[in-house]
Protein backbone atom coordinates (compact mmCIF):
# COMPACT_ATOMS: atom_id res chain seq x y z
CA UNK A 1 0.00 0.00 0.00
CA UNK A 2 1.50 3.33 -1.08
CA UNK A 3 1.42 6.64 0.67
CA UNK A 4 -1.92 8.49 0.82
CA UNK A 5 -0.77 11.27 -1.51
CA UNK A 6 -0.19 8.85 -4.38
CA UNK A 7 3.62 9.04 -4.46
CA UNK A 8 5.88 6.04 -4.27
CA UNK A 9 7.87 4.73 -1.35
CA UNK A 10 11.48 3.89 -2.01
CA UNK A 11 12.75 0.47 -1.04
CA UNK A 12 14.80 1.61 1.95
CA UNK A 13 11.79 3.41 3.44
CA UNK A 14 9.65 0.33 2.91
CA UNK A 15 12.22 -1.94 4.61
CA UNK A 16 12.57 0.52 7.49
CA UNK A 17 8.82 0.73 8.06
CA UNK A 18 8.35 -3.01 7.69
CA UNK A 19 11.07 -3.94 10.20
CA UNK A 20 10.10 -1.16 12.63
CA UNK A 21 6.42 -2.15 12.70
CA UNK A 22 7.24 -5.85 13.08
CA UNK A 23 9.72 -5.09 15.87
CA UNK A 24 7.03 -3.04 17.66
CA UNK A 25 4.65 -6.03 17.69
CA UNK A 26 6.95 -8.32 19.66
CA UNK A 27 7.35 -7.68 23.38
CA UNK A 28 10.51 -8.73 25.22
CA UNK A 29 8.43 -11.27 27.16
CA UNK A 30 7.12 -12.84 23.94
CA UNK A 31 10.69 -13.07 22.67
CA UNK A 32 11.86 -14.81 25.86
CA UNK A 33 13.92 -11.88 27.11
CA UNK A 34 13.97 -10.69 30.69
CA UNK A 35 12.17 -7.34 30.72
CA UNK A 36 14.49 -4.40 31.29
CA UNK A 37 13.38 -2.37 34.33
CA UNK A 38 14.22 0.90 32.56
CA UNK A 39 11.39 2.83 30.95
CA UNK A 40 10.74 1.81 27.35
CA UNK A 41 10.57 4.58 24.77
CA UNK A 42 9.44 2.26 21.97
CA UNK A 43 6.69 -0.33 21.87
CA UNK A 44 7.93 -3.87 21.45
CA UNK A 45 11.57 -4.76 21.03
CA UNK A 46 14.41 -2.27 20.98
CA UNK A 47 16.84 -2.48 18.09
CA UNK A 48 19.47 -3.89 20.45
CA UNK A 49 17.12 -6.67 21.51
CA UNK A 50 16.16 -7.52 17.93
CA UNK A 51 19.85 -7.66 16.99
CA UNK A 52 20.62 -9.87 19.99
CA UNK A 53 17.80 -12.28 19.10
CA UNK A 54 18.94 -12.39 15.46
CA UNK A 55 22.57 -12.94 16.45
CA UNK A 56 23.90 -9.90 14.60
CA UNK A 57 25.55 -6.72 15.82
CA UNK A 58 23.41 -3.73 16.64
CA UNK A 59 25.17 -1.72 13.93
CA UNK A 60 24.39 -4.41 11.35
CA UNK A 61 20.74 -4.58 12.38
CA UNK A 62 20.47 -0.78 12.17
CA UNK A 63 21.98 -0.93 8.66
CA UNK A 64 19.31 -3.46 7.67
CA UNK A 65 16.55 -1.39 9.20
CA UNK A 66 17.79 1.63 7.25
CA UNK A 67 17.40 -0.33 4.04
CA UNK A 68 21.07 -0.99 3.36
CA UNK A 69 20.65 -4.65 2.44
CA UNK A 70 23.32 -5.06 -0.21
CA UNK A 71 25.27 -8.22 0.54
CA UNK A 72 22.91 -9.48 3.23
CA UNK A 73 22.84 -13.26 3.38
CA UNK A 74 19.80 -15.49 3.49
CA UNK A 75 20.97 -16.72 6.90
CA UNK A 76 20.82 -13.22 8.38
CA UNK A 77 17.38 -12.63 6.88
CA UNK A 78 16.20 -15.94 8.33
CA UNK A 79 17.55 -14.96 11.75
CA UNK A 80 15.81 -11.56 11.61
CA UNK A 81 12.57 -13.23 10.52
CA UNK A 82 12.79 -15.61 13.50
CA UNK A 83 13.67 -12.82 15.92
CA UNK A 84 10.69 -10.72 14.79
CA UNK A 85 8.43 -13.81 14.72
CA UNK A 86 7.38 -13.23 11.11
CA UNK A 87 4.81 -15.52 9.51
CA UNK A 88 5.45 -17.07 6.09
CA UNK A 89 3.91 -14.18 4.16
CA UNK A 90 5.89 -11.56 6.09
CA UNK A 91 9.07 -13.59 5.73
CA UNK A 92 8.58 -13.78 1.96
CA UNK A 93 7.95 -10.03 1.89
CA UNK A 94 11.17 -9.38 3.83
CA UNK A 95 13.15 -11.53 1.40
CA UNK A 96 11.53 -9.74 -1.52
CA UNK A 97 12.43 -6.35 -0.09
CA UNK A 98 15.99 -7.30 0.77
CA UNK A 99 16.71 -9.29 -2.41
CA UNK A 100 19.63 -11.23 -0.94
CA UNK A 101 22.69 -11.10 -3.15
CA UNK A 102 24.32 -14.27 -1.91
CA UNK A 103 21.63 -16.66 -3.00
CA UNK A 104 22.92 -19.68 -4.78
CA UNK A 105 22.52 -19.47 -8.49
CA UNK A 106 22.11 -22.65 -10.39
CA UNK A 107 25.15 -23.23 -12.48
CA UNK A 108 24.41 -24.47 -15.92
CA UNK A 109 26.04 -27.63 -17.00
CA UNK A 110 27.76 -27.27 -20.32
CA UNK A 111 25.58 -28.62 -23.08
CA UNK A 112 26.81 -31.78 -24.67
CA UNK A 113 27.58 -31.56 -28.37
CA UNK A 114 24.63 -32.52 -30.50
CA UNK A 115 25.00 -35.47 -32.81
CA UNK A 116 22.91 -36.71 -35.70
CA UNK A 117 22.20 -40.42 -35.75
CA UNK A 118 23.26 -42.39 -38.83
CA UNK A 119 19.64 -43.32 -39.54
CA UNK A 120 18.77 -39.64 -39.93
CA UNK A 121 21.60 -39.18 -42.44
CA UNK A 122 20.19 -42.08 -44.45
CA UNK A 123 16.69 -40.56 -44.29
CA UNK A 124 18.02 -37.20 -45.50
CA UNK A 125 19.71 -38.86 -48.47
CA UNK A 126 16.42 -40.49 -49.51
CA UNK A 127 14.56 -37.18 -49.71
CA UNK A 128 14.16 -35.49 -53.10
CA UNK A 129 13.65 -32.04 -51.57
CA UNK A 130 16.13 -29.82 -49.78
CA UNK A 131 16.30 -30.80 -46.08
CA UNK A 132 18.39 -29.67 -43.15
CA UNK A 133 18.57 -30.68 -39.48
CA UNK A 134 18.95 -27.75 -37.12
CA UNK A 135 20.42 -27.91 -33.62
CA UNK A 136 19.18 -26.25 -30.43
CA UNK A 137 21.00 -23.05 -31.37
CA UNK A 138 19.69 -23.08 -34.93
CA UNK A 139 22.99 -24.30 -36.32
CA UNK A 140 22.94 -26.78 -39.21
CA UNK A 141 23.80 -30.24 -37.95
CA UNK A 142 23.11 -32.16 -41.14
CA UNK A 143 21.69 -31.65 -44.62
CA UNK A 144 21.11 -33.62 -47.78
CA UNK A 145 22.85 -32.60 -51.04
CA UNK A 146 20.00 -30.34 -52.12
CA UNK A 147 19.92 -28.78 -48.65
CA UNK A 148 23.65 -28.00 -48.87
CA UNK A 149 23.20 -26.35 -52.28
CA UNK A 150 20.25 -24.35 -50.99
CA UNK A 151 22.22 -23.20 -47.95
CA UNK A 152 25.22 -22.20 -50.12
CA UNK A 153 22.91 -20.28 -52.46
CA UNK A 154 21.46 -18.24 -49.57
CA UNK A 155 24.86 -17.42 -48.06
CA UNK A 156 26.23 -15.88 -51.24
Amino acid sequence: MGPPYGGSIDRSTEIREFLRTRRARVTPGQAGLVPDPRARRVPGLRREEAAQLAGVSVDYYIRLERGRTQGVSEGVLEAVARALQLDDTERAHLFGLARPTTTRTRTRRPLSPQKVRPALYRALDCLSAPAVVLGRRMDVLAANQLGHRRAEFRVR
